[in-house]
């Protein structure tokens, strides 16, 4: 069985030995979920960095058969689908935890809202369905906090003091210091999407849209809309884009703007960061983004 070739780049970069032996596995995977369920599985969509694909069961019902590599990320993300329940995010059929496996509902038509042009459409339809989503943290839970998030910086910058990639060790310590400022004075904490962007919303009808691959996060709603203000901009001229994409969320949502731009900094940091390659490659436009925040955060 043959996979993408950038798909098992990704899981050979990220999860290294244990990728390679989950890959080697994978196959075996497959057709476990086809016996257990009474499935058949079709050729996976584009992947990242899960084996995902539509399937079908022998009454006809369409369904996605999600294959994750076992572990922290992926109980975190079952544990949000399961709190999120179906509102505002796809519904999980089943799942098999010691495995890695999820069964979805497929949603139809299942269009990206990457797939759209009009730029203040897909972010008004963005701030619709986290509007949907958002609800309070509950007490006890599994899922991370965005402290988890200031955690892992921290840890990037004791290991590269000099500064990874194109982020400076000035940048890493800016950021560092507004996560810090900003958990001192968060008050109320809600349930995330963690990882909201615009690949990870899908068409569910006319007008109707919902999230799929939620990472499971606890912290302020304004957080959230961080990652998408990085994805689909444009090569040039990227301010523009994000402080528009801002006022949008920021109105429709009741958001603190201050706050949100000072998240902004601190994760978009923290996101080139995590692109950063042995080979010193890394997202320009997540960098761009980076520059672009900092300006707000001078205004």
């Amino acid at each position: 069985m043959k996979f993408q070739s950038q798909f098992i780049k990704n899981i050979q970069f990220t999860f290294q030995k244990e990728g390679e032996a989950w890959l080697k596995r994978l196959p075996e995977l497959i057709a476990y979920c086809e016996n257990k369920w009474s499935l058949r599985i079709g050729d996976p969509f584009q992947l990242s960095y899960n084996y995902v694909a539509p399937a079908t069961r022998v009454d006809g019902t369409e369904l996605v058969v999600k294959l994750s590599i076992p572990g922290e990320g992926f109980h975190d993300e079952l544990a949000a689908l399961r709190l999120f329940a179906g509102k505002g995010m796809v519904s999980v059929i089943a799942a098999d935890e010691e495995r890695g496996i999820l069964l979805l509902e497929k949603l139809t038509p299942g269009k990206m809202l990457a797939d759209m042009d009009d730029e203040t459409t897909a972010t008004q339809i963005a701030a619709n369905v986290l509007e949907d989503l958002h609800r309070a943290a509950p007490e006890r839970t599994r899922i991370p906090t965005t402290r988890t998030r200031e955690a892992n910086l921290q840890r990037q910058l004791r290991e590269h003091p000099d500064g990874k990639g194109p982020i400076t060790r000035e940048q890493m310590e800016k950021a560092c210091d507004i996560f810090e400022r900003l958990h001192k004075t968060s008050e109320q904490q809600f349930l995330l999407h963690g990882d909201f962007h615009h690949y990870n919303v899908l068409a569910t009808g006319e007008n109707e849209w919902r999230a799929i691959d939620p990472k499971g996060l606890i912290g302020e709603r304004e957080y959230d809309v961080i990652q998408f203000l990085l994805n689909k901009l444009p090569e040039t001229e990227t301010l523009p884009v994000i402080r528009d994409r801002i006022g949008i969320f920021a109105g429709k949502l009741h958001l603190n703007r201050e706050r949100l731009v000072l998240w902004g900094y601190c994760h978009s940091v923290l996101a080139t960061s995590w692109t950063v390659d042995s080979d010193g490659n890394y997202d320009k436009r997540f960098y761009q983004a980076v520059t672009s925040i900092e300006q707000l955060l001078d205004n």
